[in-house]
């Protein structure tokens, strides 16, 4: 499933945040969890770092969901 996630002019938004309000983890914990045990992409790139800023033109992976980030 491919979407997009606007930061509607914010210079980013932090990776738990992001998949939170994606509705991909129920909450910024369980989004913690699955970026610890290395289930997130970011631009094809394993990411392990919960607070990694997201910026405008990345795109975030996890399971079968994909998101571009427009500005």
């Amino acid at each position: 499933m491919n979407e997009t996630f606007s930061l509607e002019g914010r210079p980013f938004i932090p990776l738990h945040n992001l998949l939170k309000v994606l509705g991909w983890c129920e909450s910024g914990a369980m989004a913690k969890e699955v970026i610890d045990v290395g289930l997130v992409t970011v631009d094809g790139q394993v990411e392990l770092r919960k607070r990694c800023k997201i910026l405008a033109g990345q795109v975030v992976r996890f399971q079968k969901q994909q998101v571009t980030v427009n500005e």
